[in-house]
């Protein structure tokens, strides 16, 4: 199981929470450490996880309401277990700063309400995917304050990404089923129409040897 998917189960799936997305970070810029903190607990690794969680049925709308956040879980050096940091709901998050449109980077901030981070994904394409699934979710779930994207490749924003990728591929793939199914139900009606032309020649050529058996008897 891989580190994300290991979060997934541990993290959230005990709070019935579903984990849209992950990036592996690295801060740009050093945190400031005050002069008197000790008792560190070693190196670790840092992700930034999105996720959702579905409340109960509203009886006016019948429909579920959704909560959106975005969550920072370390795992530290010589753990296997991860552990749950500081989270913001999806509503605090105010901008998000791809730092250059022009090409494939792994920088990246986030400005949220009352803190900002600057980040370094493990790579440029798993930025590229995390700021996807944010976009479309952020669509998805926020209705009054959406965060601003900027500098953002245009593919992070819509017609290239994977989800819309991934749609394409449900949609074509239906579409092949359907057409291999009526294409099935072709070649069976035709089956049936054999059938019963074999049928019909058999009981026809029956009813003509009775009728010549019958003329010899007389």
């Amino acid at each position: 199981m891989n580190a994300k998917s290991a979060i997934s189960k541990e993290i959230f799936a005990p709070h019935d929470e579903r984990m849209l997305g992950a990036v592996q970070v690295k801060r740009r810029t050093k945190k400031k450490i005050p002069f008197l903190a000790t008792g560190g607990q070693g190196e670790y690794l840092t992700y930034i996880c999105l996720s959702v969680i579905c409340f109960s049925v509203c009886s006016v709308t019948n429909k579920k309401p959704a909560q959106a956040s975005i969550t920072k879980v370390k795992q530290f050096e010589g753990s296997t277990s991860f552990v749950r940091r500081t989270q913001w709901m999806l509503e605090q998050l105010r901008q998000v700063n791809g730092i250059d449109p022009n090409r494939d980077s792994p920088e990246f901030d986030l400005l949220f309400e009352n803190a900002f981070d600057q980040w370094v994904a493990n790579t440029a394409s798993e930025k590229c995917t995390f700021f996807q699934v944010l976009h479309h979710t952020c669509q998805r779930y926020l209705t009054d304050k959406k965060p601003e994207f900027i500098n953002c490749q245009s593919k992070i924003m819509g017609g290239n990404s994977i989800l819309h990728s991934a749609a394409d591929s449900v949609t074509s793939a239906v579409q092949k089923a359907s057409q291999a199914l009526n294409e099935r139900g072709e070649r069976l009606g035709r089956a049936e129409e054999k059938t019963e032309e074999l049928k019909n020649s058999a009981q026809q050529f029956a009813e003509t040897a009775h009728k010549v058996r019958f003329q010899q008897d007389k």
